[in-house]
């Protein structure tokens, strides 16, 4: 067998959020202290050679303006014990100059710090100084490297004599460079440690709010949570803590009615005012809150989160809330056929004793008077309301009142012609405002329920007046929010959906819906539809599936 080959050690970045992001930023910042030191030290230097050449120059514009300089220059040869070399040589120590050469015209030392060099030609080219102009260099000569300066010399007559050049030791300006760095460097040092503390408590704060999870997790988590967010079928909605949408799954959108362009808006812009803002924004407070939107019914709940903001959920009852209305039509119906049927006992057994005691005219005339009650209700309902739909409605409550022991009635003024646009929604309506009624009656003396329907051209205005407590001038407005309700809630479901979704169905007709006090005490509900009945002559769109197989079967299905 083949040895196995080693396993290269391969470094990678550290998988922990915490680390990753204290290595970059301690890598920021030792990448910035560096950068800052180099961008430091690259003028120092330059800073550094100028400031040697003009200091060498303003040794030579010194040495250059002693009075006796020029005359002995004319006036003693060059030697080693001359005035000159004794001059040059005192501001030289004076001044902590390299050298102090002093020329004459044709470029002749007459001063230098070797003295084997005085006599002798000058290294570098004097013309410059010798024509009148300053010199400042960087330059080698006999000495070495050296920062320069050159001044022409003039006597008392301002003529140019000969020249001066000072020469300050490169050695020393490069040594004040080298003995500048470590300082540089400990500032660069402290930045970097200052830089590496603040990283360590940022990503300490990192590591906090991000629970010490890798970038990687992070990935995963999003990613998982767009697709729970977007797949679940209930719809969700984030806020942050200044109450603006911060976040709307699919199933949310389709609730609410909104789109992308909702996302950074404030609630009462994105959805308007009214009680879905309301249980979003946490106003209302509490548990599956109900809410209607548009024609949908929701199911709100709302949970805070730690930065101020808040989750809340929303739920689709509508399907639900559909059941829930056909269980109470059911059990309307069922209430229906067992008044009936519990009268139709009686009279029966009523009969049974006339036929027994022989007495058949009585019989006859009883049976007679029987036929005709019924047949006189139904005829006074179709009279007034030629609807059919409404009328059978009217036939099936005035059933159940009475057997509640609640007096239905038809008001005198009633007249309403077979044209409805929307039978079904004024059917709802109805039913609704009629159950209503039949409880805030019940258990109450002489209890009775008007129901009036009119056309006024086009428009149908309904009222129903009951003979119950009322209500009070302050709730007359908050009786119409979702939710609210002074009735105890059924167990299949719960109330304060009824008059919320007759406002919104007059509403969406363009109509109103209101209560106040009825004349004598009680409640009267007002319902004003306008454009809901066609033009006269013209019939409307028929209803589908609606045979009248009797009063109370079709009344139930529509009167929630």
């Amino acid at each position: 067998m083949s040895p196995t080959p080693p396993r290269r050690l391969r470094l990678g970045m550290p998988k922990r959020m915490f680390s990753q992001v204290l290595l970059m930023q301690v890598a920021i910042a030792a990448g910035v202290a560096v950068l800052a030191t180099g961008l430091f030290l690259a003028p120092l230097s330059e800073q550094l050679d100028d400031q040697a050449m003009r200091r060498a120059l303003a040794i030579a514009q010194t040495t250059s303006a002693q009075p006796r300089l020029a005359e002995e220059l004319k006036s003693t040869p060059a030697s080693a014990d001359g005035p000159v070399q004794a001059e040059a040589e005192r501001i030289r120590k004076a001044s902590g100059a390299e050298y102090v050469v002093v020329m004459d015209v044709h470029g002749t030392r007459w001063s230098h710090t070797n003295p084997a060099e005085i006599g002798g030609h000058v290294s570098t080219d004097p013309r410059s100084a010798l024509s009148g102009r300053e010199v400042m260099e960087i330059d080698n000569g006999t000495l070495g490297r050296s920062a320069r300066g050159k001044v022409p010399l003039r006597d008392t007559d301002g003529r140019i004599v000969g020249a001066v050049s000072v020469g300050i030791e490169y050695d020393s300006v490069r040594a004040r460079l080298i003995h500048a760095i470590p300082g540089l460097f400990a500032y660069a040092g402290g930045a970097l440690a200052v830089g590496a503390l603040a990283a360590y408590l940022i990503s300490r704060r990192v590591q906090r709010q991000t629970r010490d999870l890798a970038f990687s997790d992070i990935a995963g988590l999003l990613a998982e949570r767009e697709a729970m967010l977007h797949g679940i079928r209930e719809g969700v909605v984030a806020l942050d803590r200044d109450g603006r949408i911060r976040l709307l799954n699919d199933e949310a959108r389709r609730l609410l009615g909104i789109g992308d362009e909702a996302v950074g808006q404030p609630l009462d812009t994105a959805l308007g005012e009214g009680r879905t803002t309301d249980v979003l924004a946490g106003t209302v407070t509490g548990t599956d809150l109900l809410t209607v939107r548009g024609q949908r019914v929701l199911v709100a709940n709302r949970m805070p989160t730690d930065d101020g903001g808040a989750v809340a959920t929303l739920r689709d009852r509508t399907e639900l809330e559909q059941l829930g209305r056909e269980l109470d039509s059911t059990r309307g119906l069922i209430d229906a056929l067992r008044a009936q049927d519990h009268e139709h006992a009686n009279r029966m057994h009523t009969l049974l004793g006339l036929l027994e005691l022989e007495m058949y005219d009585d019989a006859v005339e009883f049976v007679g008077e029987v036929v005709g009650d019924h047949r006189a209700t139904a005829e006074q309902v179709t009279e007034k309301i030629h609807d059919p739909l409404l009328a059978a409605l009217l036939v099936g409550k005035a059933t159940v009142a009475a057997e509640r022991g609640v007096a239905l009635w038809i008001s005198d003024a009633t007249l309403f012609p077979d044209r409805l646009i929307d039978p079904r929604g004024l059917v709802t309506i109805v039913g609704n405002l009629v159950d209503n009624a039949l409880d805030a009656v019940a258990g109450t003396l002489h209890a009775r329920v008007e129901v009036e329907l009119r056309a006024e051209g086009r428009t149908a205005v309904l009222r129903v007046r009951d003979t119950g407590p009322g209500i009070p001038a302050e709730q007359r407005e908050l009786i119409f929010t979702d939710g609210w309700s002074t009735k105890k809630p059924p167990a299949h479901r719960k109330r304060g959906i009824g008059l919320s979704l007759v406002r919104r169905l007059a509403e969406r007709q363009g109509g109103s819906a209101r209560v106040s006090e009825a004349d004598g005490g009680g409640a009267e509900f007002t319902i004003v539809l306008p454009e809901a009945l066609a033009e006269p002559g013209l019939a409307p769109e028929p209803t589908t599936g609606l045979v009248l197989k009797s009063a109370a079967t079709t009344v139930n299905e529509e009167s929630r």
